[in-house]
C-alpha cells in the first residue's frame, strides 16, 4: 500500500481556518439552540447541516494540504550537448581596438553564450602558448560565470599563441567525459582568439577533430586595422621602441572552421556574430545523455476539492428547518 505524501505540510494557515471554522460555527449552533430552547422547540435538524459543512470544510483544508498518492513509473530524459569553449588570454587581447577591451568584450559574449545554453554542459580552457583548463565541463552557470569574470591576460604565459595546445586538451576532455548512451555526436569545441596562430600542431588537431565529427566553430576577435595595448600609462612597445599593433587575422580562424566543417564567426567595431553563433550551436541536435525510471505520484487535491464543491452546492440547494415551531 503506498503512502500519502503531501504538497504542504499541515501549519500555522490551517490552524487559523480550522479555528475560526471552529468558534464560529460553534457561535452559531449556540445561537440556534439558545432560541429553539426558548421557543420549546426541537432543534435536531440542525446536525444535519453541521455534519454537510464540517464535512465540505474538512475536504477543503485536505485539498489545500495536496495529497499525493499512487505509484507510477515514469522515464526522465537528459537530453543536451557538451560545449568546450577555448579563450586565448594573449597579451594581444588587451587590445582596444573594441571598445573596451577585446577580452572584456569576450567575457561579456561568453556570459550571454553561458546562458543560452543553460541545459548544456560547458567548460572552458584559457590558453596561449600553453592551455589550462579552467572550468571541466558542467551545468553550474553561476560557477561559469564566476570562471568568465576572473579571467585576464596574467593567468597564462605571454609567449606568443597557440591553437594546438587547446584544441588538443578540449578533444581529449570531451572523450573523458563520454558517458553517453546514443551515438549521436553533439560535441562542439568553440575557439575564441584574435587568430594569431604561432604553433605548427594545428592542422594534425584539426584533423583529429574532423575524423571524431565533433563540431569546431571559431569566432574572431578584432578588426583587420588593429589596436594598441595599453601597459601602464602608455602603450607595449617592441624592442626598437615602435608602438604595437594587433590586428585580427581571419584567415587562420577561417581555414580552421573549413578544415572542420565548422563556422568562422566574428566580433568587430561594427560586426557582432555571436547571436549567430548561438543559433548555429542550437540547431545541432542534442543527445541523450542519460535515462532513468523514477517513480511519480501525483497530487489528487482536485478530488477532495470536487465533493467539497458538491457539498456545499447540496447546502444551498437543500433547505432544513433548524426550528420548528
Amino acid at each position: 500500500m503506498q503512502a500519502v505524501s503531501w504538497y504542504r505540510e499541515f501549519g500555522t494557515t490551517e490552524i487559523v481556518f480550522i479555528t475560526l471554522f471552529v468558534v464560529l460555527y460553534g457561535l452559531y449552533i449556540a445561537r440556534v439552540i439558545r432560541i429553539a430552547r426558548s421557543l420549546n422547540t426541537p432543534f435536531s435538524t440542525i446536525f444535519f447541516k453541521v455534519l454537510l459543512r464540517s464535512t465540505a470544510f474538512a475536504l477543503l483544508i485536505v485539498a489545500l494540504l495536496g495529497p499525493s498518492f499512487g505509484a507510477a513509473k515514469r522515464e526522465v530524459q537528459s537530453v543536451g550537448k557538451d560545449i568546450m569553449i577555448c579563450v586565448d588570454l594573449s597579451k594581444s587581447m588587451d587590445a582596444f581596438d573594441i571598445t573596451p577591451t577585446r577580452l572584456e568584450k569576450v567575457k561579456y559574449e561568453m556570459k550571454r553564450i553561458v546562458a543560452a545554453f543553460n541545459s548544456d554542459r560547458i567548460g572552458i580552457i584559457i590558453f596561449s602558448s600553453e592551455a589550462f583548463m579552467q572550468s571541466p565541463l558542467t551545468f553550474d552557470q553561476n560557477a561559469l560565470n564566476l570562471f568568465i569574470e576572473a579571467m585576464n591576460t596574467n593567468l597564462v604565459p605571454s609567449a606568443g599563441t597557440d591553437f594546438g595546445p587547446p584544441l588538443r586538451m578540449a578533444v581529449e576532455k570531451l572523450e573523458q567525459d563520454n558517458n553517453r548512451i546514443s551515438q549521436t555526436k553533439s560535441r562542439i569545441v568553440v575557439l575564441i582568439s584574435d587568430g594569431e596562430d604561432f604553433g605548427d600542431e594545428t592542422s594534425e588537431i584539426a584533423q583529429q577533430i574532423e575524423s571524431k565529427g565533433y563540431k569546431l566553430f571559431t569566432l574572431g576577435v578584432g578588426t583587420e586595422a588593429g589596436g594598441s595595448i595599453r601597459s601602464g600609462s602608455g602603450y607595449r612597445t617592441d624592442r626598437q621602441g615602435n608602438v604595437i599593433v594587433t590586428r585580427l587575422n581571419p584567415k587562420a580562424l577561417q581555414s580552421l572552421a573549413s578544415k572542420t566543417g565548422g563556422r568562422y564567426f566574428e566580433i568587430n567595431d561594427s560586426r557582432n556574430d555571436v547571436s549567430r553563433l548561438i543559433n548555429t550551436i542550437n540547431g545541432i541536435e542534442g543527445e541523450l545523455m542519460d535515462a532513468r525510471l523514477v517513480d511519480v505520484s501525483a497530487n489528487k487535491y482536485f478530488y477532495f476539492l470536487l465533493i467539497a464543491v458538491i457539498l456545499l452546492a447540496l447546502d444551498v440547494l437543500l433547505h432544513v428547518k433548524t426550528i420548528k415551531i
